[in-house]
């Protein structure tokens, strides 16, 4: 869910600089999400950090790509705000003397390290341009 909410900000702020304005305040990236400016705020900071995202302030204040459409795979915007993998064992270690607490963690770990594999060759194959012009067609 979070990375639907991701590549959504920076899918609208492409498209709104291609429509000629240098920068998008997180009030109208917001109105498109259907989201709290602040929520929107935040998650566009995480993106900042990542080197997704820009920000102006004082006059002129606003928000701005980092980096063009083409160059943003999904993956980069996952890996973002999802930096962890996406399954976790056990947070407590299961009992060693029972034969499936013994086990789990090392069966299970190769069947999530695959799907993580999966997952992010998936996510690199598509870019925000890409996803832009599926929208726009859509539209």
């Amino acid at each position: 869910m979070r990375h639907r909410v991701t590549s959504h900000p920076l899918a609208w702020i492409g498209l709104y600089q291609r429509r000629g304005h240098e920068v998008a305040t997180s009030e109208q990236i917001a109105t498109s999400v259907n989201a709290n400016p602040v929520v929107i705020r935040r998650l566009l900071g995480e993106l900042r950090k990542a080197g997704l995202a820009d920000s102006r302030r004082g006059a002129g204040a606003g928000w701005m790509l980092a980096r063009d459409l083409a160059a943003i795979t999904l993956l980069d915007a996952y890996q973002a705000i999802e930096p962890g993998p996406v399954f976790a064992l056990h947070r407590a270690t299961p009992d060693p003397e029972c034969v499936v607490g013994h086990g789990i963690g090392s069966a299970m770990t190769v069947v999530y390290d695959d799907v993580e594999a999966a997952l992010c060759r998936e996510l690199a194959k598509t870019t925000l341009e890409d996803v832009l012009r599926d929208v726009l067609k859509a539209a």
